[in-house]
């Protein structure tokens, strides 16, 4: 017999193996692109709720109080927006609990699933 080359079926077998690989590295390309994406955002929303606390670390102790806001990120349009509440409660006569909350919704396997993210702080007059 002369083993000069490949049979026909050495090669068919061989570009199974070789397609069966590359579906799976798409696969993580998938995962690892809506891995991206929700790190980015949850970014994002910390760095929103960093903002605001920071503002209202630095805003008078009388003039701090509650609201909210939204942010749409890119804000040129199509990007995520996010809505940020700020909660301020009185705990005694010289201390305010500040609560910061940014949430947003994006699509995870076809349903919208709300993502949260929050900070807390305590400040003395």
């Amino acid at each position: 017999m002369n083993n000069k080359g490949f049979s026909l079926l050495e090669v068919l077998i061989g570009l199974v193996v070789l397609a069966i690989g590359i579906l799976a590295i798409a696969g993580m390309q998938i995962v690892a692109i809506r891995g991206n994406y929700f790190s980015g955002s949850l970014t994002q929303a910390t760095i929103l709720a960093q903002d605001k606390m920071e503002e209202l670390r630095n805003t008078s102790y009388d003039n701090v109080v509650s609201g909210n806001d939204t942010k749409t990120i890119p804000p040129s349009g199509g990007g995520t927006t996010f809505t940020r509440r700020w909660t301020v409660v009185n705990t005694t006569s010289t201390l305010k609990t500040i609560t910061v909350n940014v949430t947003w919704t994006e699509a995870v396997g076809g349903n919208n699933v709300t993502r949260k993210v929050e900070w807390s702080t305590i400040r003395a007059k």
